[in-house]
């Protein structure tokens, strides 16, 4: 298969919309619940760990399968590897299944960056649960841990694609989070320790696809 076909078929992947998925199968749609997200942590608050931990696997491993095997079967330059990860990010985002509107990519990024550089995901990740223990919010974990990555490619990555890539994603998960930067300065921020029901009033901004949540 042709690079180009590995591309179509990395954003094809990158689209599929587990939590979508999880929601209806319950007869759900989180889009219409919580947040609106479709994200792990909005598929934790209304359906429970036992649904968003499989979400949050899928849409890690979405982004880890096209870097770590297309990029072994293309016989292409490995420049094309970096771009089969950038597809299957844009297509968790953008979603040609649900009209483009996806999640946030924070899992589908670290899929990505998981199979490219596992180190600065590692200390990307507990920086991920070092926030998350002390803020008890998804949203700063993540922007923390979006930051971190960046720092950590920049410190230990030699391939200047990959920390190019890696900054851009950090700055999208930033920006992608402005909604919520302004909720934690206003100290309304929500916080983890009770999931919300599947009949729960959203929050703010939902309609502009910025809810609380990540994924």
């Amino acid at each position: 298969m042709s690079p180009a076909l590995f591309l179509v078929a990395s954003y094809l992947i990158g689209a599929l919309p587990s939590a979508y998925l999880a929601g209806r199968a319950r007869g759900i749609d989180l889009r219409e619940h919580g947040s609106g997200n479709l994200g792990a942590t909005n598929t934790f608050r209304v359906l429970g760990a036992g649904i968003a931990v499989p979400v949050l696997l899928f849409d890690l491993v979405k982004g880890f399968i096209p870097v770590f095997l297309f990029g072994l079967w293309d016989g292409a330059p490995w420049g094309w590897t970096l771009a089969y990860g950038a597809a299957a990010i844009v297509g968790h985002i953008f979603p040609v299944y649900l009209g483009f509107r996806g999640g946030k990519g924070v899992a589908t990024a670290a899929g990505v960056f998981l199979a490219l550089s596992p180190t600065a995901v590692g200390v990307a990740l507990l920086a991920w649960l070092g926030a998350l223990a002390v803020w008890r919010t998804v949203s700063l974990a993540s922007i923390t841990a979006a930051l971190t990555l960046a720092a950590a490619l920049l410190t230990t990555e030699t391939r200047v694609p990959v920390v190019v890539l890696g900054c851009a994603v950090s700055l999208f998960v930033v920006v992608a989070h402005r909604a919520n930067i302004g909720r934690i300065l206003r100290g309304v921020e929500p916080r983890i320790g009770r999931r919300r029901s599947p009949d729960g009033p959203k929050v703010e901004n939902v309609k502009q696809g910025m809810g609380d949540d990540d994924g």
